[in-house]
C-alpha cells in the first residue's frame, strides 16, 4: 500500500524574473504528515529523491533536445525530438514507480530518519551468524540457468579486511560469469556486531561486457557521500522483519523481509536437502520489477536464490576451503 499522493507547493518567481521555454519550475513535495505538523523523515526523503529524479529526467531531456537541434535533416530532427519526449515520459514514470516503492516501504519503516550509530567497540572480529557465516578461506559456488545463459558465481570469503568507519570488515570477492565470460566483479565488506547482526558496509562493483567495465552503479562505502551501512542478516530473525540492507540513495537501496524460518530446500547435483532454512524476500526501489527470494540454511548460509517472477534458480553446488 502506498502513501497518499504528496502535496505540491510551487515556489513563486521573484518579481522581474521571467522563465524561458523549457526552464524547469522547481517545487517542494511535502508529505501528508508534514502538513499535519508531524515529522515523517522517511517520506520526506522519498519525496526529495523523487524531485531529484524528475529534475534529472528533465535535464536529460533538455540535453537531448540540444543534440536534436544540431541534426540537419528536418525529418530526422523531428524524429529525434519525438524520441527525446518518449524517453522523458518513460523516465518520469520510472521516477514515480520508484517513489511509490519507497513510500510503501516507509509505511513499514516508520517516520524516523535512517541514521544508525556505528560504534567500532560494538563489533567483533568474526562473522559467525548462523544464517550468514563468513569463515575466511571459504568459497561458495553457485550455478543456474538464466535467460542470459549459464550463470556461475563464486562468493569467496578472503583473509583480507578493510577498516570502514573504524570497523574492521571482512572482504568478500564476489564474481559472476555468464556462459564462461566474466560479467560482474565485486568486493563486499561485512562485519558483525556484538549482538550477532551482520552489517553490510559497502561494495566496489563492476559490471562488464566484452572485458570492458560498463557500469559501477551500486558501488558505495559507508561514511562516504552520505552512504550508510545496513543489516544483511539479523542476529535473531523473526517472520515479518523488514529492514534496509544498504543505504546510498538512488544508488544502492536494497530491502529485505523475513518471510519464513522453516523452509526445506533441495539444491545441487547430486541433490542435497537443507531444512529449517530462512526465506528472505528482497526488493529495491531502483529496480521496481526485481523480486528475489533467498534461502539461508543454518550453519551454511545462502543456498538458493529464486527469481520471484521467472522462477530461475541459482543454486549452491559446492563449498571449498582454503587456509591461506
Amino acid at each position: 500500500m502506498t502513501s497518499p499522493a504528496p502535496k505540491v507547493k510551487l515556489l513563486r518567481c521573484p518579481p522581474g524574473l521571467k522563465l524561458g521555454a523549457g526552464i524547469v519550475v522547481f517545487f517542494s513535495l511535502i508529505g501528508e504528515s508534514e502538513l499535519a505538523g508531524q515529522q515523517n523523515i522517511c517520506q520526506l526523503t522519498a519525496n526529495d529523491v523523487l524531485a531529484s529524479c524528475q529534475s534529472g529526467a528533465q535535464s536529460d531531456y533538455q540535453l537531448a533536445l540540444a543534440n536534436c537541434d544540431n541534426v540537419s535533416n528536418e525529418a530526422a530532427r523531428s524524429s529525434c525530438k519525438q524520441t527525446a519526449m518518449t524517453d522523458l515520459k518513460d523516465a518520469q514514470q520510472t521516477c514515480k514507480d520508484q517513489s511509490n516503492v519507497r513510500s510503501a516501504a516507509c509505511q513499514r519503516f516508520g517516520p524516523a530518519r535512517y541514521d544508525p550509530t556505528i560504534n567500532p567497540a560494538n563489533f567483533v572480529n568474526v562473522v559467525n551468524n548462523q544464517y550468514f557465516p563468513l569463515p575466511p578461506g571459504t568459497t561458495y559456488v553457485y550455478e543456474g540457468h538464466t535467460t542470459a545463459g549459464l550463470e556461475h558465481s563464486e562468493f569467496a570469503v578472503t583473509h583480507r579486511t578493510r577498516v570502514i568507519q573504524g570497523v574492521t570488515c571482512i572482504e568478500v570477492h564476489d564474481s559472476v560469469k555468464t556462459n564462461g565470460v566474466l560479467t560482474e566483479d565485486t568486493l563486499d565488506w561485512f562485519a558483525q556486531d556484538t549482538e550477532g547482526n551482520v552489517w553490510y558496509f559497502g561494495e566496489n562493483t563492476h559490471e562488464l561486457e566484452n572485458g570492458l567495465i560498463t557500469t559501477i552503479d551500486g558501488t558505495f562505502m559507508a561514511g562516504i557521500n552520505s552512504a550508510k551501512a545496513g543489516i544483511i542478516m539479523k542476529a535473531h530473525p523473526m517472520v515479518g522483519d523488514f529492514y534496509r540492507q544498504e543505504f546510498s540513495l538512488d544508488n544502492a537501496e536494497d530491502y529485505a523481509e523475513t518471510v519464513s524460518l522453516n523452509e526445506s530446500v533441495t539444491v545441487g547435483n547430486p541433490p542435497h536437502t537443507y531444512t529449517h532454512c530462512l526465506k528472505s524476500k528482497e526488493t529495491t526501489p531502483l529496480e521496481t520489477d526485481l523480486l528475489e527470494y533467498k534461502f539461508f540454511a543454518p550453519g551454511v548460509g545462502n543456498v538458493l536464490t529464486l527469481d520471484g517472477h521467472t522462477g530461475e534458480r541459482i543454486e549452491l553446488i559446492q563449498i571449498t576451503t582454503n587456509s591461506e
